[in-house]
């Protein structure tokens, strides 16, 4: 039986339910603007994220009062904006990372069998 996209999406939707605590989460040590986040993204998590996606899910997270976002002028020719996160954008994102360690924990127990499974 061929493979549909439809039977290939499942890999990205997951990762799009990741998306917002990666994007917080590189944002933990300090401000970044936009291309050093894909960069930590992808660095840190193998998740390699279009432009186009990335900047909506910031300009959610600054709706939200969870990230700052302010224009900096550059050395090397036009302004940079850079995220920081809020002090609610930092309580969110260890909320948020607890409550996603359980929630891994949880699924291993019951997928556990499966990767113990020989095909």
């Amino acid at each position: 039986m061929p493979v549909t996209e439809r039977d290939d999406n499942w890999q990205a939707q997951l990762r799009k339910g990741w998306l917002e605590l990666a994007v917080l989460a590189s944002l933990w040590d300090g401000r970044l603007y936009g291309l050093e986040i894909l960069r930590r993204l992808e660095e840190n998590s193998n998740l390699v994220v279009a432009e186009g996606t990335v900047y909506p899910v910031l300009n959610r997270l600054r709706a939200d009062r969870l990230v700052a976002s302010e224009w900096v002028e550059s050395d090397s020719g036009h302004p940079r904006k850079y995220y920081a996160l809020t002090a609610a954008g930092r309580r969110r994102s260890v909320a948020m990372a607890r409550h996603s360690a359980d929630f891994l924990q949880t699924m291993l127990g019951l997928i556990r069998p499966l990767l113990e499974e020989k095909s």
